[in-house]
């Protein structure tokens, strides 16, 4: 085995609530992925956002909160740009825990809920801010 086996000082470490999101998501796919782990995740997201109806940001939010992926928040819009805030305790919980964490799904998710939502092509991007434990989404039109 060339990576190292996870100490069950370290599971002790995760979040109770999100403990079987995080281990899948940090710990197997990665595995799996490999190298094009980062593409998957993001496309993976957007086709989740797929399968679901929504209608509006707030759907969007609520979805959010729902997974306990934490609490979405717009906080700049413009014409060709929006920018969105995430921040929760259990944003808190992954950015303190040992494994490598990342947000690419939920950017994906983030891309394609707003695509349908406004119904123009766009990308989304993830800024980790560890002092903050916040993570920043910035959503670019492309048309």
């Amino acid at each position: 085995m060339d990576k190292e086996q996870l100490k069950l000082h370290t599971i002790d470490q995760l979040s109770s609530e999100t403990i079987g999101f995080d281990i899948l998501k940090y710990v197997c796919l990665p595995n799996m992925l490999g190298t094009e782990k980062d593409a998957i995740l993001y496309f993976s997201g957007r086709d989740l956002a797929r399968n679901i109806e929504i209608t509006s940001l707030d759907d969007l939010i609520y979805l959010f909160e729902k997974f306990r992926w934490g609490k979405l928040e717009l906080v700049k819009q413009k014409k060709h740009e929006l920018i969105f805030h995430l921040m929760s305790d259990d944003i808190v919980h992954r950015l303190r825990s040992p494994l490598d964490v990342d947000f690419r799904m939920e950017a994906g998710f983030i891309a394609e809920m707003i695509q349908r939502i406004h119904g123009r092509h766009c990308e989304a991007a993830e800024k980790v801010n560890e002092k903050l434990y916040r993570v920043q989404f910035q959503v670019v039109f492309t048309d």
